[in-house]
């Protein structure tokens, strides 16, 4: 592997992603819309490394990074899908731009990377391979969280669809979905309406005390794209036991936990 792409590089998990793929000599093509942060991370790294300002919620921008990263260095070996945000509030309060910017981003973005990338990358009928970010609440969901844990489970059903549809072709990309649970960063950083806030305090706070560093993160992502794997769930422990109880939940028929708080029956 020599050659990396990276989208929402310029903090957490894609500038650990960066900075490990750096110490592996990569060559690396980093994305995000803040542009004086993206710089500073690619400065920071001892490899060649190219900042490309990119919103991913503009179709033409990220067609511009594709023809960037592909004019610069020819071939691409991983491309990791990263940029995300995260809003808090009640479902039914939360306001139409912030669905849908949680929406164009967290989706919208996603697609317009597979849709830049993907062509060129069966085109070039090589070895590659795609990791696009989810989460574990892409599993699990969570009250007050509502537009990031339904773009989030929709990122793994969009990587399902592709997995099958590259299979289908006999492709030689390949593509993973990686399931973060807690890690430090600034995602949990957008302002909280009042009704949320002493919810994401809390969040925050945890994910503080018991989230992984980026740079202790980014490791265990290697590790399971050196695997193949196409699950990369690097905090096991976070997703395995809370999954099984989910899904017991919904073959049961159970009404979710979350949405019951007068009995401890769920």
């Amino acid at each position: 592997m020599t050659v990396a792409v990276i989208t929402g590089a310029a903090s957490g998990i894609g500038a650990g992603l960066a900075r490990h793929a750096a110490s592996l000599g990569m060559k690396l093509v980093l994305a995000d819309w803040d542009q004086d942060a993206l710089k500073e991370v690619a400065d920071s790294l001892s490899t060649e490394a190219i900042a490309v300002p990119t919103d991913v919620r503009d179709e033409a921008a990220v067609q511009s990074l594709a023809d960037t990263a592909f004019e610069r260095f020819g071939e691409i070996d991983l491309l990791f899908n990263n940029a995300g945000v995260l809003s808090s509030g009640l479902s039914w309060e939360i306001d139409a731009e912030t669905w849908q910017r949680s929406v164009d981003i967290n989706i919208g973005g996603v697609v317009n990377v597979m849709r830049a990338f993907v062509p060129r990358l069966n085109a070039a009928d090589r070895p590659a391979r795609i990791i696009n970010t989810s989460s574990v609440g892409g599993f699990l969901t969570s009250p007050f969280m509502a537009p990031y844990s339904a773009t989030k489970f929709a990122i793994v059903a969009v990587t399902e669809a592709m997995a099958g549809e590259l299979a289908a072709m006999n492709s030689k990309l390949q593509v993973s979905l990686l399931a973060p649970g807690p890690v430090k960063s600034g995602i949990m950083d957008e302002k909280a309406p009042t009704e949320t806030q002493q919810f994401m305090t809390t969040l925050r706070d945890m994910n503080d005390e018991h989230g992984m560093t980026p740079d202790g993160f980014a490791p265990l992502v290697f590790e399971g794209i050196e695997r193949g794997d196409y699950w990369i769930v690097p905090q096991p422990e976070i997703l395995d036991s809370a999954l099984q109880e989910r899904t017991e939940m919904i073959l049961n028929r159970k009404p979710p936990v979350s949405f019951d708080f007068t009995s401890g029956d769920g």
